[in-house]
């Protein structure tokens, strides 16, 4: 059976600068498209020109209008991220939305970031810790509001605290988990931060439920030669309409979290399907351990430590 047209409405977005992680491909891509044809200017830091491209000439296929450009990032070196910071404020214009939508998923072996720490932990969590210090004066010249894609896998799990970077045993998924658990509770974090102290932003969380992106998908750069046999469970669902999502709906959480005039700050947004899995987009409770404020401001603390990037109190 057909799925029904599932959407969010985005306001248009004529004058605001939008940057979007992870949008060579799958969700970002898709994100940036949208961003774009809703008249924003949306900067795609990427990691591989060649893919960045190709993103960039999908977008104006649906948009020929879009204002759209590269820049370099690769969010697993502390060197990259900051690299960037200093490109955009030498552009010297605000950012009035950022989506830290990219990822790395479960590598079947225990990797490390060019800065020595474990991949997931490193890209998904670290690397945008650092990439948010580094444009926080835009961000604030901008009031901008953040977007922070976790996952349904923040919903398990705890933050290895022990261990971290999983030197001692290395579970991938646990590992995922604890990425995305420190990166919500940080998105949270910032959200109370910028209220404390006046700093003029907005943060809040995404999800996109469960679908076929290419994050379970053969990725040589991570040490999967093949598909997981979970990815192509997810396909096979998601092709009948069987309580997954698509790409396509998989976006709509963080659009409408990013973009809607309804999206409140410290609010969280996933699919409304069942087990949140797929399905239009709301608000949801918030999974029980992203809720300790006291956890989230260990996490900012460590997250400075490791990353030398600092916040100001004012």
């Amino acid at each position: 059976m057909p799925r029904k047209p599932i959407d969010v409405t985005v306001p248009a977005l004529a004058g605001k600068r939008a940057v979007v992680t992870g949008a060579s491909d799958g969700i970002g891509l898709g994100l940036a498209a949208r961003l774009a044809a809703a008249g924003a200017e949306v900067l795609l830091p990427v990691r591989n020109p060649r893919k960045g491209e190709a993103a960039l000439t999908t977008i104006r296929e649906t948009a020929p209008d879009a204002d759209v450009s590269l820049r370099e990032l690769d969010l697993s070196s502390l060197d990259s991220v900051d690299a960037l910071g200093e490109t955009l404020h030498q552009e010297g214009r605000p950012i009035h939305l950022l989506i830290n939508n990219a990822g790395v998923m479960t590598p079947p072996d225990r990797q490390t970031t060019a800065d020595g720490f474990e991949l997931q932990l490193g890209t998904n969590h670290l690397g945008h810790f650092a990439l948010v210090a580094h444009l926080l004066p835009l961000l604030r010249a901008g009031h901008a509001r953040v977007t922070s894609q976790v996952s349904v896998a923040a919903n398990r799990g705890a933050i290895n605290w022990d261990d971290l970077n999983w030197e001692r045993s290395y579970d991938g998924m646990k590992a995922y988990s604890q990425s995305k658990i420190a990166f919500g509770l940080f998105g949270l974090e910032l959200d109370r931060r910028s209220q404390a102290h006046g700093w003029g932003i907005t943060s809040n969380l995404s999800h996109p439920g469960v679908a076929p992106t290419s994050l379970l998908a053969a990725r040589p750069e991570v040490g999967r030669a093949k598909d997981t046999m979970g990815v192509r469970l997810i396909r096979a669902l998601s092709a009948r309409g069987i309580i997954v999502g698509t790409v396509e709906t998989a976006k709509l959480p963080a659009l409408y979290a990013a973009t809607s005039p309804d999206a409140r700050r410290g609010g969280f947004y996933g699919p409304r399907g069942p087990g949140h899995m797929g399905g239009p987009p709301g608000e949801q409770k918030l999974y029980s351990r992203l809720r300790g404020a006291e956890e989230a401001r260990r996490v900012w603390q460590i997250s400075e430590e490791l990353t030398k990037a600092s916040f100001p109190d004012s």
